[in-house]
Parts: C-alpha cells; sequence; structure tokens
C-alpha cells in the first residue's frame, strides 16, 4: 500500500524529551518502519520547522520524511499550529491530487483537521489515531490548558469525519463516547514498543552505591507530576531520583521547566538526590530503564503510557497514576502499582513496598516483560493497523469533512 501519514508537530526526525516531542514521535516513526518493513511505502507529512531541512528526507527503507510548508519555517509551540493547518492542507491537497495514496493516517487531532480537508474531495479514506484528546486535557489541566478553546469541539467533528479511528485504549473510545463523538468506526490498537531493544537482558546504567533507584522519563511539563514524584522522594530516604527528559543537559540551566524541578526538589530537602540528566536518545534508554529499582510514571492523565510499556518490557516493575490508558497498560499488584494522581505519599508508597520486596518487585517486573512481549510489540501493533487499512480501503470513501 501507499500510506501517507500525517504528524503535524510531531517529526520522527526530531529527539524525544522536549516541550512537544514525546510518545507521538516515536509512535509515528516506529509504526512507518514496521509498515514499510512489510512491503509498503509510506511517507511522513510534518510542518517544515527549519528553513534548512530539505522537502524529503529518507527515513529508513521504504519510508520518507516530507516536510510541508505551512507558516514560517521556525519551531513553534504545537498549541499555536492550529491557524497555519489550512496551509499545511492545501499542500497536502497538491501533492495527493498528483501521487494519491491508498489512505492517509493523522496523528493528533491538528494533522486529521489537515489530512480531512486535503482528502475529501479525492476519496481518500482517512484514520484517525488522536493520541490525547482535548476533553481529557481540560478536565485534568481546568485553567492551566494551553490548547486551542476549538479543540473539544473540532475533535467531535473529526471523530464524526474520519473513516477510522484507531484509540489506544479502552478508555479513550469512552471518552469519545462521553464528549457525544458519534464514530463510524472505532478500533482500539495500543502504541507499541520495541521488544527487541526493550528487553529484561542488556546492559544497566552505573549506579551510585547504597541507594535505591526510581526513573522518571518523559517532558518536564508540569501535567507529567514530576512534581509529585520530586515530594515523594522526601518520604523516601536512600532513594534516588533521575529524570530523563527536556533539553539537552548542557542546556538545563535555560529550561524553565528544568528549573522548576530543581526549585521543587530544593524545598523538599532532596536536590542532593534527584539528577536531571536532560534529553536520553531513545536508543539509550533501556539500560537506564533496567538500571532502576523502579520506573515512576505519575501523569495528571495519559492515554497510554508509552513508557510504562517500556520499562515493563525491561522487567521493571511501574507505579503508575490509575489515569486513562495507564489503567489499562499496568495492570495493579501484578505488574506493578497504580495510585491516585497528584499523591505523593501514595507513590512512595507503593514505591517503598517494591523497594522493601525485592522479591515482589522482580516478579512484578518478570510479569510485565512478559505482557510487553504478548501485547505490544510493534510487530503486533503494525499487523493490527495494516490490516485496519486493508479493510478501510475495500470499502467505499465518504469523505466528509468536520
Amino acid at each position: 500500500m501507499r500510506i501517507a501519514m500525517v504528524s503535524e508537530h510531531a517529526s520522527p526526525l526530531s529527539g524525544i524529551g522536549g516541550e512537544d516531542a514525546g510518545g507521538q514521535n516515536v509512535h509515528v516513526d516506529s509504526l512507518a518502519r514496521q509498515l514499510a518493513a512489510r512491503g509498503d511505502s509510506v511517507v511522513v507529512h510534518t510542518r517544515r520547522d527549519d528553513a534548512r531541512l530539505p522537502r524529503r528526507v529518507p527515513l529508513g527503507p521504504g519510508v520518507w520524511v516530507d516536510h510541508v510548508d505551512a507558516g514560517p519555517p521556525i519551531a513553534l509551540a504545537k498549541d499555536d499550529l492550529l491557524p497555519l493547518m489550512g496551509e499545511f492542507a492545501a499542500d497536502l491537497r497538491r501533492l495527493w491530487s498528483a501521487e494519491p495514496p491508498d489512505v492517509v493516517h493523522a496523528h493528533f487531532w491538528m494533522s486529521a483537521l489537515a489530512a480531512i480537508d486535503a482528502a475529501s474531495d479525492l476519496e481518500i479514506p482517512v484514520v484517525v489515531t488522536f493520541h490525547a484528546l482535548g476533553v481529557e486535557k481540560r478536565r485534568h489541566l481546568r485553567g492551566l490548558d494551553p490548547s486551542p478553546p476549538e479543540r473539544v469541539a473540532l475533535e467531535s467533528g473529526i471523530a464524526e469525519s474520519a473513516h477510522l479511528v484507531v484509540a489506544t485504549s479502552e478508555a479513550e473510545v469512552l471518552e469519545l463516547a462521553a464528549m457525544g463523538a458519534v464514530t463510524r468506526q472505532t478500533v482500539v490498537i495500543p502504541c507499541g514498543v520495541d521488544v527487541a531493544t526493550f528487553c529484561p537482558g542488556g546492559t544497566r546504567a552505573a549506579r551510585r552505591g547504597g541507594l535505591h533507584r526510581l526513573v522518571v522519563a518523559g517532558r518536564l511539563v508540569e501535567r507529567k507530576g514530576i512534581e509529585d514524584v520530586i515530594e515523594a522522594l522526601a518520604l523516601l530516604p536512600g532513594v534516588e531520583l533521575l529524570v530523563a527528559g527536556g533539553s539537552d543537559r548542557d542546556e538545563l540551566v535555560h529550561d524553565a521547566n528544568a528549573r522548576r524541578l530543581v526549585a521543587r526538589a530544593r524545598r523538599a530537602g532532596v536536590a542532593d538526590r534527584v539528577q536531571l540528566l536532560g534529553r536520553v536518545p531513545h536508543r539509550r534508554m533501556p539500560p537506564l530503564l533496567r538500571s532502576a529499582d523502579v520506573v515512576v510514571c505519575a501523569p495528571w492523565y495519559e492515554p497510554f503510557g508509552m513508557v510504562a510499556a517500556e520499562a515493563m518490557a525491561c522487567g521493571r516493575p511501574v507505579v503508575a497514576s490509575s489515569v486513562g490508558g495507564l489503567r489499562e497498560t499496568v495492570v495493579d499488584g501484578e505488574t506493578g502499582w497504580l495510585v491516585a494522581p497528584h499523591d505523593p505519599a501514595a507513590i512512595a508508597a507503593a514505591v517503598r513496598r517494591c523497594v522493601d520486596e525485592p522479591e515482589l518487585a522482580e516478579a512484578m517486573g518478570a510479569r510485565g516483560a512478559r505482557r510487553a512481549r504478548s501485547r505490544y510489540s510493534w510487530e503486533q501493533v503494525a499487523d493490527s493497523t495494516r490490516s485496519a487499512y486493508a479493510e478501510l480501503t475495500q470499502r467505499t470513501p465518504i469523505g466528509r469533512q468536520p
């Protein structure tokens, strides 16, 4: 198949861990490569954010990244991109009119707006993966949500207009229904993990003697709940915390989110036991995760929980917020512990149990690795996604707009 992916702000060429670079970048990258490995041709369309970037760049065999001109070729926050989606769609429409793909897979709501607009008159079926829903983000962030105010209404229209919605969890399906979205078809396909790389065997990052280790990985934005983990650390003597994410390590001094976390660690009296590692390349994450006694994922909301799945694949127990897709990724009492969000004491209690009962922690890690291999391998995710594409392309496209 000829597959077009649209990922307006999350390029597979970008390093993860920055303000707007995270699990979606990994998802698009890995899914595109896996589909190409099955003989498909994949083009990932993302917004040009640097004038020096060529129009097309090879990502791997059978995969190209296409830099779409929409707005100034500079880095912009994703929440500022909505006014540029008309221009983005016009460029896609021009490309697809000349060389129509068999199917379009849009990642994130703004990508979906552009893709549906561009494909509507071309009878190309459009698949949408939201990765996160505005209604959930607004519920948890309240006045701190920087999303455009029209996001929730637009997402409802997108869900009705897309030929297929790929949800990453059953929780997302329920959210779509609760917001009144009447989807014509929804299928649940989880995010994936490279289980050959993220596995229990292999090297481990060096440890400081005499300290147990917690690892947190992800963007340093407030909603990821890292400050709650820092507060929990104050209740956990003899434990250190390593945080992977944000700017490059030598640039953290200029990173407002990193400075906020350092200030919180100082107020909590644990600055000597907190290390901010900065951006860690994805290929270097497995040794870091394996070095942890416990991996903590404490966001205020989470559509799936890719870091949790990767930690499980590495054989580590996970303490996670009981929110969104994390409730399905982590099996409470089996592969780790689920705790209430915004609850440092609950995080500390769950971590303490893992530290005090190493045999239990190892058993949880082993069960997590089996669960990751059986449910979340990219091979399985790509096969399920490709089957959904194949079924969709056999039908007559409808092509409505939100």
